[in-house]
């Protein structure tokens, strides 16, 4: 079976590069990681837990995995704001300055500026976020140990139905906007699966607003009379409050179903008060940050207790946690394949796509995961978690939802 496991390999010269040093004493080489980061811009709120969780992952690899293949990683954060353009801008700069063996993505913008010329430079990119059906392409170099977000709301669908029992399918509606590429393929997803699922779901409709709505009390008032059962909302925390309020106007209420960027807690912090926010669910295929004694919860609580870590036990920290632990492991196993002193970016791309990774390698922060060159992310095989509010305070409702396989949109 395809497995990352650790090995100890001979120690290197050092490699060239601004920041690349090693001594002939300890025989070690140095590479370097470009961290890409919104500091400044509309996910400003939820950096400081997603950057904190990479660097303290980063030192605990270099102390303890690391100082014994030889091998010492440096990192570097990047402010893009979010910002496509600025992305394209940066990496110029950033492939001069680092030369990076891989990248640590942010979101939809780094997939945007980078697509197209991270295979030239041969560098891949490890992404925090789901994916996304437009970027559903072969033989990647951007890879999402997360699959799409239709793909974690198919996996929530299955598992709710499963719960309310019967025969008939799940009645959903859905909240989106076309204003944006990521809005539309989400709903498009879900679309597509109910269309090939229809035992499973009915999407009774799509309700199209604004990027950041206001009122949704028409809407909301209309699917609830279709027979809505959840109502679907994995685009932002404005449109959650909106469809809160709605259902308060109108005294009727069905769960809402979120995603990890818009989820029950920060959708509580937003409507005043996560109390609100009982009985609502949000999805994602990685582990559900509670305070259960889990594998997840202990390496994070060892890197609070040896590392320095800062950040905050989030939703948004497992995503950093999730995409380093990803890279770290492919940079082990390309040290085994080329030499803790020969390790390219395109060494590391091979190794994400020959061996698989196992859940218990990541400290079961992802399940287990098995890229191949069909997309770029696992397309069978991945589990979801559903985090909930349940009398008041947050928890899991399902750590292994098991994430359906999806047709092509």
């Amino acid at each position: 079976m395809k497995v990352f496991n650790r090995h100890n390999i001979a120690g290197a010269i050092a490699a060239l590069g601004i920041l690349s040093t090693a001594t002939a004493a300890s025989a070690q080489t140095t590479y370097n990681i470009a961290s890409m980061a919104d500091f400044t811009g509309p996910y400003a709120d939820v950096m400081k837990d997603l950057i904190g969780a990479r660097r303290p992952a980063i030192e605990w690899w270099n102390a303890e995995v690391g100082s014994k293949l030889g091998i010492k990683l440096n990192s570097k954060d990047y402010d893009h704001r979010y910002d496509a353009a600025q992305v394209a801008s940066l990496w110029p700069g950033i492939k001069a300055e680092l030369n990076p063996i891989v990248v640590l993505g942010v979101g939809g913008p780094d997939v945007a500026a980078l697509q197209g010329r991270l295979p030239a430079d041969k560098v891949p990119m490890i992404m925090s976020t789901a994916g996304y059906g437009f970027a559903w392409k072969p033989d990647p170099w951007i890879f999402n140990p997360r699959p799409t977000y239709s793909h974690e709301a198919a996996a929530f669908f299955e598992w709710y139905r499963g719960k309310r029992g019967g025969t008939g399918p799940l009645k959903v509606a859905v909240i989106s906007s076309e204003a944006s590429p990521a809005y539309v393929d989400q709903h498009k997803g879900i679309e597509k699966y109910a269309k090939d699922n229809p035992d499973k779901v009915e999407v009774v409709e799509i309700v199209f607003t604004e990027v950041q709505p206001t009122d949704l009390t028409t809407q909301i008032n209309r699917v609830l009379r279709k027979g809505a059962e959840v109502i679907s909302i994995q685009t932002n925390t404005a449109a959650v409050v909106a469809t809160k309020r709605a259902m308060q106007a109108v005294g009727k209420k069905v769960p809402i179903l979120m995603s990890s960027h818009n989820g029950v807690l920060d959708s509580g912090r937003a409507v005043g008060d996560v109390k609100q926010m009982e009985g609502d669910f949000e999805v994602y295929a990685m582990a559900v940050p509670t305070e259960e004694k889990t594998p997840s919860r202990a390496f994070f609580d060892m890197l609070t207790a040896k590392y320095n870590m800062k950040a905050q036990w989030t939703v948004t920290a497992v995503q950093g946690l999730a995409q380093t632990l990803v890279a770290l492991r492919a940079i082990e196993a390309a040290a085994a394949k080329v030499g803790a002193d020969k390790i390219t970016g395109e060494s590391i791309r091979d190794a994400m796509l020959a061996n698989d990774i196992k859940s218990d390698r990541i400290f079961s922060v992802l399940s287990d995961l098995d890229f191949t060159n069909e997309a770029p992310f696992p397309v069978k095989g991945l589990k979801a978690g559903i985090g909930t509010i349940k009398d008041g305070k947050y928890a899991a409702a399902a750590q292994d939802a098991p994430v359906p396989v999806l047709n092509k949109w």
